[in-house]
């Protein structure tokens, strides 16, 4: 599997940490205990099995292109499926766009998995996995204590045969 994934600027990325500790310090539900070396917040763009021959240049050059891009983060929530707690990313017009651009170059390639497909795709960064029978009103107030801003400043790849990364564009 190989994913697109979009990173946060540094001052979001912290943000999301501390979100991440404050479920972690209250016993619920966290990426904090993640300790892979691969784990910071993310937003999952795409996953597909491979990319074929010339993608991840023709990505690199699509990513770096638009790249910074703003981002508001919206509510906490858990999704349905595995029950993920994550907290929303709101769609904005550009990131919407840069969401499609990525599935055109990746357009028939083997194994893309639907929920990230366009429109099906909730972006979302996220905060613990598998939530679903957790306090959700404490996991809200703790983690979702505001509604904050960034960008997304640079973009990567993950492996999951290597359980490695490699940077897309940059």
């Amino acid at each position: 599997m190989r994913t697109v994934e979009l990173l946060c600027s540094l001052p979001l990325e912290q943000t999301v940490r501390a979100a991440w500790d404050r479920l972690a310090a209250a016993g619920l539900p966290s990426l904090a205990r993640n300790t892979h070396p691969t784990n910071r917040p993310h937003l999952t763009m795409a996953s597909v099995d491979g990319f074929p021959p010339g993608a991840a240049d023709r990505l690199a050059d699509l990513l770096d292109a638009a790249l910074p891009l703003p981002v508001r983060l919206d509510r906490v929530e858990v999704l349905d499926g595995s029950a993920p707690l994550v907290w929303l990313v709101r769609p904005s017009p550009e990131l919407s766009a840069l969401h499609a651009a990525v599935w055109d170059v990746l357009a028939g390639v083997d194994g893309q998995h639907p929920w990230h497909a366009p429109g099906r795709w909730i972006p979302h960064l996220s905060l613990a996995l598998r939530f679903r029978h957790n306090d959700r009103r404490l996991a809200r107030a703790l983690a979702g204590v505001h509604r904050p801003t960034g960008e997304f400043v640079a973009a990567r790849s993950y492996d999951g045969d290597t359980r490695t990364v490699s940077p897309l564009g940059g």
